[in-house]
């Protein structure tokens, strides 16, 4: 397959006439963040805002053009609005609902700005792990849970919807590139999980220099081109914080809810209490709040440290009136276990941690309707 280069994509884009039909949307320096991987090709072409419905056209036109290169995969071309002082990019190309599709009725939307939600083909629910920062263990929580919730004999998948720092290939301890199959991908799958993440289709060195509706364009693909049918429970690895991506998530795509992920500090409290927020604002249900790294066993004394202080969560949903699931304590064999890629619920399935996520994983499963399924 021929390799596809940044200069060939600007020879082709140079075919496409901007607005006013002047010149080339290259010439006029309307086109940017080219990222090339695995032959598939995304870039974004800047127009004024309160042109963006006319110029669909030119968008379309562009994608075309490029994805009439050799060895292109798919192309994927956003419209971004021109940038003001202090105010973010804003997405201006839209997903709309494929026909037939309808907004599940366990989700009912209260305020008028909430556009109906598109089903993903063949899930039956979706439930988004979430923290309001970095660095409280959320990835390594939600392919835990995924594994706990596989164990309750449900069919379970994985996104990975962090683009800047996608880490499911390493917990996963895998770095296959998923197939191409009429336009969309197959999952890679491993431990009998549906996984996907950019970090499939990108090396682990490669960085991302990306604004927001280029990321928005990603994570939506990353969800709608995956051939996941069927699943019971499809597992969000949210993006930390309250940004572009999140929203894009929270906004377009039927949610059965959230679990909300921090360690015990005031400080990460603040911003898990900020991600809550944001999904009551758009009416997606907290199935309840995880304590991660919530106490230290010391392994050659057994005395207990509240490292980060504790209970912390616990007060917070009991605030809230949102559900408590429980407590993962600091522990190096989930730290280990977790950078060689076989997550603690596989390697000790009959240890301590395993039971915690096994019993989160059941609380989860009550919110939302499901029973255990016997193994046979």
């Amino acid at each position: 397959m021929a390799t596809v280069t940044r200069t060939d994509i600007l020879d082709r884009l140079r075919q496409v006439k901007g607005p006013g039909r002047t010149s080339d949307i290259v010439t006029l320096g309307l086109v940017s963040d080219i990222f090339i991987a695995d032959n598939k090709v995304f870039f974004s072409i800047t127009v004024p805002a309160e042109r963006a419905t006319a110029l669909e056209p030119m968008r379309q036109a562009a994608e075309k053009a490029v994805l009439a290169l050799e060895g292109v995969k798919t192309v994927t071309a956003t419209l971004t609005a021109e940038k003001q002082p202090g105010a973010p990019n804003p997405p201006l190309r839209t997903i709309k609902p494929s026909p037939g599709h309808h907004a599940p009725q366990h989700a009912p939307h209260k305020r008028k700005n909430i556009a109906p939600r598109t089903p993903v083909d063949g899930v039956k629910h979706i439930i988004a792990i979430a923290s309001g920062k970095g660095g409280v263990g959320k990835s390594t929580t939600a392919i835990n849970l995924a594994l706990a919730l596989q164990a309750q004999g449900l069919s379970v998948g994985v996104l990975d919807a962090d683009v800047y720092g996608p880490s499911l290939p390493r917990l996963a301890g895998i770095h296959t590139r998923p197939q191409a199959v009429d336009k969309k991908f197959k999952p890679v799958e491993q431990y009998g999980l549906k996984l996907m993440s950019m970090g499939f289709l990108v090396d682990e060195e490669t960085p991302f220099v990306w604004r927001g509706p280029m990321v928005m364009t990603a994570v939506t693909q990353l969800l709608r081109d995956i051939l996941w049918a069927p699943l019971d429970i499809l597992v969000i690895d949210m993006p930390p914080g309250t940004g572009d991506a999140q929203l894009t998530l929270a906004q377009q795509v039927p949610l059965s809810g959230s679990v909300i992920v921090s360690t015990p500090q005031d400080l990460a409290l603040i911003d898990a209490r900020k991600g809550m927020e944001m999904f009551a604002r758009v009416d997606v249900p907290v199935l309840g709040i995880i304590e991660n790294m919530s106490y230290f066993i010391a392994p050659d004394t057994g005395k207990r440290y509240d490292i980060f202080g504790h209970g912390g969560a616990r007060l917070e949903a009991e605030k809230r009136n949102v559900p408590f699931l429980g407590e993962i304590p600091l522990a190096p064999q989930i730290r280990a276990a977790s950078d060689d890629g076989k997550p603690v619920f596989l390697l000790a399935p009959d240890g301590e941690y395993a039971a915690r996520y096994r019993d989160i994983a059941r609380r989860i499963c009550d919110k939302l309707g499901l029973r255990p399924i016997p193994k046979t």
